[in-house]
């Protein structure tokens, strides 16, 4: 899967959680932009665990801050 793929993928998965309608750009931050709380941050990675078969470490999730981070960590997971 190519990272647009990814990119394409999470787009779907975030839909329900963006309740804003936020524009997503690489740089769009999860607690700035989308203004997630914890559980909203936990609920959205346990779909996208679920989506791509991987294991996003706490970690790895402490690391990622915007949706870029969050594609090229998800499609290197995927790749591993």
């Amino acid at each position: 899967m190519t990272p647009a793929d990814v990119d394409a993928s999470i787009r779907t998965l975030v839909e329900p959680f963006n309740k804003k309608g936020i524009a997503i750009e690489d740089a769009t931050t999860f607690a700035g932009d989308f203004e997630f709380d914890s559980l909203t941050v936990m609920d959205f990675v346990a779909a996208i665990e679920d989506e791509f078969d991987i294991i996003i470490s706490m970690n790895q999730q402490a690391e990622i801050e915007n949706w870029g981070q969050l594609v090229a960590a998800v499609h290197k997971l995927q790749d591993s």
